[in-house]
């Protein structure tokens, strides 16, 4: 699929971009070159082909889901002007 000059000047208007007609030709080159890669990649037939999240087939390692840190909830707690159950109370902000 190539694009036309006039293409490139629309769709560098509508994202208010200001381009010389020199730029349109070099970007009408690019964008079309890329939409023709697109297309090209669109063509190939991927049917029972299965998504890979990663092209290595690596897993990742994952270390154990164990606690490391001593519970400090009461000492943090004090440290604010108002609590309640547990909460830290602050101004309301929203009428």
């Amino acid at each position: 699929m190539s694009l036309e000059k006039q293409d490139v000047q629309k769709i560098a208007h509508l994202a208010r971009l200001s381009l010389s007609d020199q730029d349109a030709e070099e970007y009408q080159h690019s964008l079309s070159s890329v939409l023709d890669l697109v297309e090209q990649m669109q063509s190939v037939d991927t049917d029972g082909v299965e998504p890979l999240s990663n092209p290595l087939e690596a897993t990742q390692r994952l270390r154990e889901d164990v606690v490391t840190e001593q519970d400090r909830r009461e000492a943090f707690l004090s440290n604010a002007p108002q609590t309640e159950s547990g909460l830290f109370l602050v101004p309301q902000v929203i009428d």
